[in-house]
C-alpha cells in the first residue's frame, strides 16, 4: 500500500460516492490534512483504496463491556475513522477488499501504538453491502448513530 497525493481518474468502484471522492477531493483532503489516502496499484492502475484520520466518538456510544474500563471523565473517546475503503469494479471478487482492509487495521494498531492514542476503528458504512462486509471482519454497529466500531484490542488478536 502506497500513500499517494494525487487521484486517478481510471478508478471506478460502481459507487459513485467512492468514485468521486477520488476523482474529485482526495487531493484536497490530503493537502489539508484531513485524511492521509492510502492505495494498492498494479504497474499504474489503482486496485483499491482507503482513507485514515482522527476522530473521536461519544462515549455513550462505545458498547457498555468496553466503556466501563474508559475514564468516567472522558465524554467521547479517541478513534481512527477508516473514512473510505473502496475496490475497483476490475479487481473485486478475489478477496482484494480483505486485504486492503486489514492493511488499514494493521497501520491504525501500530499507530496507536506508536503515536496517537486511539482505542479502536470506526466506519461509516455506505450501504448495507459494506455493513455485511465489516460485520464479517468484527466490526458491531453503534446504536443510533449509524457507525460501527472495531476496538483496538480486537485487532490486536488478529493475525497483523
Amino acid at each position: 500500500m502506497q500513500q499517494f497525493l494525487i487521484p486517478l481518474k481510471g478508478f471506478s468502484c460502481g459507487k459513485e460516492k467512492l468514485d468521486n471522492y477520488l476523482h474529485k477531493q482526495a487531493s484536497q483532503d490530503v493537502k489539508r490534512k484531513l485524511c492521509v489516502v492510502f492505495a494498492m496499484f498494479e504497474d499504474t492502475i489503482i486496485k483499491g483504496y482507503y482513507t485514515l484520520s482522527s476522530a473521536s466518538i461519544p462515549s455513550m456510544l462505545v458498547p457498555e463491556d468496553f466503556r466501563k474500563k474508559m475514564p468516567k471523565s472522558y465524554e467521547s473517546l479517541p478513534v481512527t475513522l477508516l473514512g473510505r475503503l473502496a475496490i475497483d469494479s476490475k479487481f473485486k471478487g478475489n478477496g482484494l477488499g480483505g486485504i486492503i482492509l486489514l492493511d488499514a487495521l494493521k497501520r491504525s494498531y501500530e499507530i496507536a501504538n506508536q503515536s496517537l492514542g486511539s482505542i479502536g476503528i470506526v466506519v461509516d458504512p455506505l450501504d448495507d453491502d459494506a455493513v455485511a462486509f465489516y460485520e464479517k471482519f468484527g466490526f458491531i454497529l453503534l446504536p443510533d448513530s449509524g457507525k460501527m466500531f472495531l476496538p483496538m484490542s480486537d485487532i490486536a488478536q488478529l493475525t497483523l
